[in-house]
């Protein structure tokens, strides 16, 4: 049983969360909308916020959807076709958000991952997942910057992940490890965002239409 996730069948299911990770949800719905390119609006990204400020709140609201649910559908699939085996998902998880970061279909040029990310860790352990968002939330809620939010909450996530995967055990070493690659890989994505903060010029979240959208 150590070497299942090893099997054949389940490096095709990696091989499927990486192209499912892939689907640019963002692009697609912004273009359904409005016929717009979302990645020549905004900030250029195709992810949730950008699809929002360029297509409207309702294709910014579905992309946020459909960009979560592809990433906990790549872990359930390789959990149900795997036997939950914690490597199995946890690769799945993986290869789904350097999907959407890095997707073939747009020359490797994605999203930052946030949304899909947190698809993969509702699908691993929903309680450290909900508890990162609630640290998305309250930062947003302050100090109204998106990408610090997303930052908060990827850093936070190894340590909820650790406490709360299933308490009072620790997650197994592959889980932690993933988990910290999650993590490294959503803020190295969101580099250009932090000196953006360092240097004060960062737009903040829009809580209406005449103030400027971040991220």
């Amino acid at each position: 049983m150590t070497s299942v996730w090893l099997a054949g069948p389940t490096l095709l299911l990696i091989l499927l969360a990486y192209l499912l990770g892939s689907i640019p949800f963002g692009l697609i719905l912004a273009r359904l909308f409005t016929k717009a390119d979302v990645r020549q609006g905004g900030s250029g990204n195709i992810g949730a916020t950008n699809v929002a400020r360029v297509a409207g709140p309702l294709p910014g609201t579905l992309t946020l959807l459909l960009d979560t649910a592809k990433g906990a559908l790549a872990v359930w699939l390789a959990g149900h076709f795997a036997d939950h085996h914690a490597s199995a998902m946890m690769l799945a998880g993986i290869a789904a958000l350097l999907g959407h970061c890095y997707p073939i279909w747009l020359l490797f040029k994605g999203g930052k991952g946030v949304a899909t990310a947190l698809g993969v860790f509702l699908a691993l352990s929903p309680f450290a997942a909900l508890s990162a968002l609630a640290v998305f939330l309250l930062v947003v809620a302050i100090w109204r910057y998106v990408s610090l939010g997303s930052v908060a909450s990827a850093a936070a996530m190894p340590l909820l992940m650790y406490l709360l995967w299933a308490p009072p055990l620790a997650p197994p070493p592959v889980i932690t490890f993933g988990t910290l690659f999650a993590t490294g890989l959503v803020i190295f994505k969101h580099r250009a965002n932090l000196q953006r903060l360092l240097d004060g010029t960062e737009p903040r979240f829009a809580f209406s239409k005449s103030e400027d959208m971040s991220e």
